[in-house]
């Protein structure tokens, strides 16, 4: 069910409610599967250290997820009694910061193993015990089992970015992206006519707080790029003195360049005239075609700026991927309602890489932009602000405590993402200085 010109909070788009419990069943299994690749992978010293302050302990991680599914599946939901309640602290992310939770008394690999390995065993008696039909808006529609395969599957990107940051050799094989037959052919921009549309949504039911309720909002028409922007074009941006010059950073971003001696996006370097990178242990020839990748909203903007452009704003981003102009509806996705399959996008770590620019023609949206789900984390030029009659739910600290003008706005996703935690409505958000998430951009121009 997509949500109309006139939001009216309509019914959940799956009501039936085995098919919630088998589609929540599924979206679990996945993303444990998903956890476990990611931590068995490396041995128990590299799952305890700190490869980056940036980021957590891989173990910490681990231990998290089955924490918050304990928290939220087996108390919230169930009423049980806490398994481990001395541990909560230790796994509460805005008790600890990332920097110091390598100090803490963490549970150690075979046991925070155990912990997430039990807590599971039992919330899959919950999930096979619950009424997914009923009044409560945790549980309705399998809510509380979506939101907790969300969060795993959010850790699951949170640990493949430390998987990219750690040094060694690689451990994390994929096959390559496929690549696009027109790509050449394809226009550098698209045209996405003005008027109303209909942002976020009030019908999908695992959406989290902060992608609801469905509204209008009215976007005079604009151009956007039809891919993202690549790593080719963003060399001839590094080459025509992009670092160098002051006038295309906003304040902030010059001082972040100055200070940190920048000269391309993190994990770049140049030897003998050749752009190289570093791709989870593997050092690369950077890929001319590819989507840029590791570059912070400041690099961005002041791509943008360079190009004579500007990056889109939030609600000109969703436009471009969702509304159908032959409908006036507002699709799920840019291709339609059905879910992500490998065809339309690239998606749960299936390649750990972007596909070449133009990938996916199945998967464009009704103006004709590819890639606009999967492949990069695309930054936008909007603050992260609560959408007209936000609610939060089932906790403020998801999202209301972020909203503010620290932080940018993020849309689409990324080969790091799971279907499960990416839709055409989907928010990210983060500090505009941040480099190490897998994020790129597209630009923007008015008409």
């Amino acid at each position: 069910m997509t949500d109309s010109a006139t939001p009216t909070g309509s019914a959940p788009r799956e009501a039936d409610p085995e098919a919630l419990r088998q589609r929540a069943l599924a979206a679990l299994l996945t993303a444990r599967e998903r956890t476990a690749l990611l931590t068995d992978s490396v041995d128990d010293h590299e799952l305890t250290a700190q490869h980056s302050p940036l980021m957590s302990p891989l173990v910490w991680d681990l231990a998290h997820i089955g924490n918050q599914e304990e928290l939220w599946l087996l108390r919230a939901v169930a009423g049980r009694e806490a398994m481990r309640p001395e541990i909560d602290g230790l796994y509460d992310a805005f008790e600890h910061p990332r920097a110091t939770r390598p100090s803490l008394p963490l549970l150690a690999p075979a046991e925070a193993r155990t912990y997430a390995a039990e807590v599971r065993g039992r919330a899959l008696d919950v999930l096979d015990g619950t009424a997914l039909d009923g009044d409560s808006p945790l549980v309705r529609s399998g809510f509380a089992f979506g939101m907790i395969a969300q969060h795993e599957q959010q850790h699951d990107e949170t640990m493949l970015i430390t998987h990219q940051l750690r040094s060694g050799t690689a451990v994390l094989t994929a096959p390559v992206p496929p690549a696009p037959a027109d790509a050449v052919d394809l226009p550098a921009e698209v045209l996405v006519p003005g008027g109303p549309f209909t942002m976020g949504t009030s019908t999908e039911p695992w959406a989290l707080d902060n992608e609801r309720p469905a509204h209008v909002r009215d976007v005079p028409g604009f151009f956007i790029d039809t891919t993202p922007v690549t790593c080719g074009a963003y060399q001839a941006f590094i080459e025509d003195g992009g670092y160098t010059e002051r006038r295309w950073w906003a304040p902030e971003g010059w001082a972040m360049v100055r200070e940190h001696e920048l000269y391309g996006p993190l994990f770049w370097h140049r030897d003998a005239g050749q752009w190289l990178r570093r791709r989870f242990g593997i050092t690369e020839e950077v890929p001319a075609n590819e989507p840029v990748l590791h570059v912070s909203w400041y690099e961005a903007d002041a791509y943008a700026r360079w190009a004579g452009r500007r990056l889109p704003t939030e609600a000109e981003w969703e436009k471009a991927a969702r509304h159908d102009p032959a409908s006036g509806r507002s699709r799920r996705y840019p291709w339609g309602d059905d879910d992500p399959s490998p065809q339309l996008a690239n998606l749960g770590q299936r390649h750990l890489r972007p596909a070449p620019a133009g990938a996916y023609p199945d998967g464009r949206s009704p103006c004709g932009a590819r890639q606009l789900i999967g492949d990069v984390w695309e930054w936008t030029s909007s603050d992260f602000l609560p959408y007209p009659g936000f609610a939060p739910f089932p906790y403020r600290e998801y999202s209301e405590v972020f909203f503010g003008p620290d932080h940018k706005v993020l849309r689409g996703g990324s080969f790091a993402v799971d279907p499960v935690a990416c839709r055409g409505t989907f928010r990210n958000w983060d500090l505009p200085v941040r480099r190490q998430i897998f994020s790129g951009f597209r630009t923007a121009r008015d008409m």
